[in-house]
């Protein structure tokens, strides 16, 4: 692809390392502490140190704290050298708030692995376009990693093995977790595993492309889209797109903001992730469905239902690294390090 740098990769997490924790937005520390502690003693059992950010237990009505002070927990995790990992506690509303306040350049010539999903989405991609920094679009604190077994552990694995580099080598395959769930269950009483649900990934569009992995969660990106901080879609890259509990009127509306802004003529595929809760509005359309009546007759691959998203369990994905994607075979491939520069080799 042309222009395309490669990855800047950061260390890699070693067992025992620290882990950050910041509250870029929902104050879910406060709100649900029971489901946030039994993250933070997951991890803890896993041999990680993690490191509780400022405003852990603290509230401001519908968010963490003030715009500055979530900024400023989030730069007091980079600035600490026994952190390694910085790692949302979960999403929220309100995360592209922050965005001016972050420290760039600090963390431009102090690398560490940012780590999260949904709302955390503005970061990440503001991080990634500010200083070249690989950025992952995986589990939280909170909403992943206080999941109860099973879907944990299958979330762990992913996690360590991108991050850890745990059995990790090039090309990397990601494989469909066997079962899935998106059921609800109140978090501050939950005390049972989650049904389970066959897995299926569902092949949209046949074809076969390589590019540069770029995007996140649909509903936040429409707060910072065309802005300094949101990565020009490039020709030939791999959209990744997810969202959670919204209806078929909001995404028919977050679909055409692509359209319009022409993301989807110069894409070379796309990766949608599976629907939280999806309310079909009476229609009995799937979010595909939708998409593809959006942009119309496209020749590009599309793969849905992948599991990178709000539903458990979470497979871990570095923002920025090149991929092949082959929605046929219903198969995704990642085909750099992003913790160890970009790859040389003949990937074919």
């Amino acid at each position: 692809m042309d222009g395309f740098k490669g990855p800047v990769g950061c260390r890699k997490l070693e067992e025992g390392e620290g882990i950050g924790i910041f509250s870029a937005s929902s104050p879910i520390s406060s709100t649900v502490p029971v489901r946030y502690r039994r993250g933070k003693r997951y991890l803890e059992e896993k041999g990680f140190f993690v490191v509780d950010g400022d405003l852990c237990g603290k509230q401001d009505f519908y968010r963490s704290g003030s715009i500055r002070e979530r900024a400023d927990e989030f730069n007091g995790l980079l600035y600490r050298e026994d952190v390694q990992v910085v790692m949302a506690a979960i999403g929220g509303n309100n995360t592209n708030s922050i965005l001016p306040y972050i420290d760039y350049e600090y963390l431009k010539k102090h690398p560490k692995i940012v780590i999260g999903y949904s709302d955390t989405t503005a970061l990440l991609l503001a991080i990634y376009e500010k200083t070249g920094i690989v950025p992952f679009y995986g589990p939280a604190l909170a909403s992943s990693f206080g999941e109860l077994p099973p879907f944990v552990d299958r979330t762990f694995e992913s996690f360590r093995t991108l991050l850890c580099q745990k059995g990790f080598a090039l090309p990397y395959r990601y494989e469909m977790p066997p079962v899935w769930t998106e059921e609800f269950l109140d978090w501050a009483t939950q005390d049972r595993p989650k049904k389970e649900e066959k897995n299926r990934w569902i092949c949209v569009k046949e074809g076969c492309c390589e590019g540069r992995l770029i995007g996140g969660n649909l509903n936040t990106m429409e707060g910072f889209f065309g802005t300094e901080y949101m990565p020009r879609i490039r020709e030939g890259d791999i959209l990744l797109l997810e969202d959670s509990l919204k209806d078929a009127c909001t995404i028919e509306r977050s679909f055409s903001l692509l359209k319009l802004a022409g993301v989807f003529e110069r894409i070379g595929g796309l990766i949608l992730g599976k629907h939280e809760k999806f309310d079909d509005n009476g229609t009995g359309r799937k979010p595909w469905d939708i998409l593809l009546e959006v942009t119309g007759d496209v020749s590009f691959p599309i793969l849905a239902e992948f599991d990178c998203c709000h539903t458990h369990p979470m497979l871990t994905l570095p923002i920025g690294c090149r991929y092949r994607l082959d929605a046929g075979k219903r198969q995704v491939w990642l085909l750099e390090n992003p913790l160890g520069g970009r790859e040389t080799e003949d990937r074919r």
